[in-house]
């Protein structure tokens, strides 16, 4: 029974550990944004609340849902566009000869092949969508939030998403994002990581594209 076990735990180290890691943080942000708030309703003569109010309200789910937004583009993006561009030189991408190979037509499979053949960018592009959808969603229930305790009238949800509080979220969430990809992509050419599937080999010359 240990074998087998063991296996698992090595075949799958890569995405535990992340997934591990995930939990941790997420977990870390919960308390820390609860203290966070609750030190906010102490300065301002409110009540506490408690974690499982903090974690069910608009505030908590805005802030989550904004960052898994931008992470969710940002793969999607890179995935899709690396399908069809590249960067010679860089670990990221695909050579210019592969990418030449693939663009040959090919003819086989019907739509659930096609539909397979790009699953990864759908599926992360439904994965942006709905996060987005949260985002909206728990920003106007934050700003609905807040303004009750002031004594002002709640928003429409079509008003939040076209107001600029929204756009400030997402875009200086997305501009970091893309910001981060396009180093990783331009550092690759000229830098290493030994080991690691993400880098070329040490001895590969700048110029050549591709791991």
């Amino acid at each position: 029974m240990r074998r087998p076990v063991r296996r698992f735990l090595r075949n799958n180290a890569l995405s535990l550990v992340m997934f591990g890691l995930f939990f941790v943080f997420f977990g870390g942000q919960s308390l820390s944004g609860w203290l966070h708030h609750n030190d906010e309703q102490a300065q301002h003569g409110r009540p506490p609340q408690t974690w499982t109010a903090y974690v069910t309200s608009g505030e908590f789910l805005e802030a989550t849902a904004e960052n898994w937004e931008s992470e969710f583009l940002q793969m999607a993006a890179f995935v899709l566009l690396s399908a069809f561009l590249v960067q010679k030189g860089s670990a990221e991408s695909k050579s210019p000869d592969e990418l030449e190979r693939e663009r040959r037509p090919v003819h086989r499979g019907g739509l659930a092949m096609r539909l397979y053949s790009h699953s990864l960018s759908l599926t992360l592009g439904a994965l942006f969508a709905v996060s987005f959808a949260l985002h909206a969603v728990g920003g106007q229930l934050a700003h609905n939030e807040e303004a009750a305790l002031h004594g002002q009238p709640p928003v429409s949800l079509w008003a939040f998403v076209t107001g600029s509080t929204f756009w400030f979220q997402s875009l200086q969430n997305w501009q970091s994002e893309f910001l981060s990809v396009a180093v990783l992509i331009v550092l690759s050419i000229f830098l290493r990581e030994r080991g690691s599937p993400q880098s070329k080999p040490v001895e590969a010359p700048n110029s050549e594209t591709g791991v």
